[in-house]
C-alpha cells in the first residue's frame, strides 16, 4: 500500500509541476501520428521510485533524424537534436502558489524546481549546454541518452523535447516524473510554517 501510495503521489504531482497523471508510463505528451516525429521516455518510467542519486535516461525517437553533424546549423525538415530538461520539485510549497498550481495544471499555473542541466550534473551535454548558453534550461544531445548524477533526493520532472539543428522547439516531447527517496541515514528537515511538503501536496490532490 505505501508504495501505491508513494507512486500515487509522483503522478499527483504531475499535474501541479507538469506531465499527465492519464498516460500510459513516460509516453509522448501527445498521441503520435503516424509519420510524425515522436519521443517516447523508456527510463526512468514515469512514476520510479529508486535510491540511487543517479539516473539514466533513455529515449525512443522515430520519424525524426538526429544529426550531430548539423547541430546549430541551418534547420531541415525531420532533422535536429534533443533537448532535456530535468527539474526538482520544491521540498515545501507556499499554499497560495500550490492552490494556484492546483487550478491551473497546464501553462503559467504550474511550479518550476531547480534545474539540474549544468556540467556537475548533466556532465557533457551540460558542458554543451553552457557553450551554447542554455545552462540552467536545458541539456542539449544528439544521442537519445543522458546521464544525471549527484541528484538530491526528492521529487523529479524530466521533460525530453525534440529541436531543430539551430536549437528551435518543435511541439514533439514526453515528460516523465521520478522520485529519489531518502536514505535511511539521512535525516529530513520539517517545512517551515506556513509551508507544505511536496508530499503533502500530492496527498492534497487525491
Amino acid at each position: 500500500m505505501a508504495a501505491l501510495a508513494a507512486a500515487a503521489a509522483v503522478l499527483a504531482l504531475a499535474l501541479i509541476f507538469g506531465g499527465d497523471s492519464d498516460s500510459k508510463p513516460a509516453e509522448a505528451s501527445a498521441a503520435a501520428v503516424p509519420g510524425q516525429p515522436s519521443v517516447e521516455i523508456v527510463s526512468p518510467r514515469n512514476g520510479a521510485r529508486q535510491t540511487s542519486h543517479a539516473v539514466v535516461v533513455k529515449a525512443i525517437v522515430q520519424n525524426f533524424h538526429l544529426a550531430p553533424r548539423q547541430f546549430e546549423r541551418d534547420p531541415q525538415l525531420g532533422e535536429g537534436h534533443i533537448r532535456f530538461s530535468l527539474n526538482r520539485v520544491p521540498d515545501c510549497v507556499d499554499p497560495v502558489k500550490l492552490l494556484h498550481a492546483i487550478n491551473s495544471p497546464i501553462g503559467n499555473g504550474r511550479l518550476v524546481g531547480a534545474s539540474f542541466d549544468y556540467p556537475r550534473y548533466s556532465g557533457p551535454n551540460g558542458v554543451l549546454a553552457e557553450r551554447i548558453g542554455s545552462t540552467g534550461s536545458y541539456s542539449p544531445a544528439t544521442r537519445p541518452e543522458i546521464f544525471y548524477h549527484r541528484l538530491q533526493w526528492g521529487f523529479y520532472r524530466l521533460t525530453v523535447t525534440l529541436a531543430q539543428n539551430n536549437g528551435a522547439v518543435t511541439p514533439y516531447h514526453a515528460v516523465t516524473n521520478f522520485q529519489i527517496l531518502v536514505g535511511k541515514h539521512q535525516h529530513v528537515e520539517p517545512c517551515p510554517a506556513g509551508k507544505v511538503s511536496s508530499a503533502k501536496a500530492a496527498a492534497s490532490l487525491e
